[in-house]
């Protein structure tokens, strides 16, 4: 399968949007409480992406994943949004489509987040996981990530709990990424 990573364009906002809030409403269906379930309607996740993609800031990125030339997730990363953060980065978005989960999109999209805010200075990186959200707590403590707290998320509507995991060392945790490449390049040897 042929994945690629760029940066999100103006025109990307209505794709990511309709994902956004089909992958949030399955995701929190049981999480999040009906006035907050409700509110997040595709209209809502539209508005803001279009006000996010247009005045883009400099220190965050913005990235989408395709894959066979369909949007398959995207992520956004910069300067944190919460003190617990420290002086990490914060990975605010990291969403894949479900019918591309399973398939490496979430831990290359991972990973190149982390590469970026490497590269723009930041010796860590953290992000925020709904109390709950069973499945994403298990895909980032495989990828190694390390539950070293919890806080509240003030969010647009909703103040949900979340446990903080963090990763400190990102040259070691981008070491995965060049073993991953490696490993996906010799399995795809015939």
């Amino acid at each position: 399968m042929s994945i690629t990573i760029r940066l999100a364009q103006k025109v990307d906002a209505l794709p990511i949007a309709r994902l956004h809030y089909l992958t949030w409403r399955e995701t929190y269906r049981a999480l999040a409480p009906q006035t907050a379930y409700d509110l997040m309607t595709e209209e809502a996740r539209l508005a803001r992406w279009q006000s996010m993609l247009s005045h883009a800031e400099s220190e965050r990125i913005i990235v989408v994943v395709e894959a066979e030339g369909q949007l398959a997730g995207f992520g956004a990363a910069g300067p944190a949004s919460h003190e617990i953060y420290q002086d990490r980065a914060e990975i605010k978005f990291l969403y894949v489509g479900t019918v591309f989960k399973r398939m490496g999109i979430g831990r290359k999209l991972l990973l190149h987040l982390a590469r970026c805010m490497m590269e723009a200075g930041y010796n860590g990186i953290g992000l925020g996981v709904v109390i709950g959200n069973d499945p994403a707590i298990a895909f980032y403590e495989k990828l190694g990530g390390e539950k070293v707290g919890s806080y509240t998320d003030p969010g647009p509507v909703w103040r949900s709990q979340n446990y903080l995991y963090v990763w400190d060392d990102l040259p070691a945790f981008l070491a995965q990424e060049r073993k991953s490449i490696l490993n996906d390049k010799r399995d795809s040897l015939p």
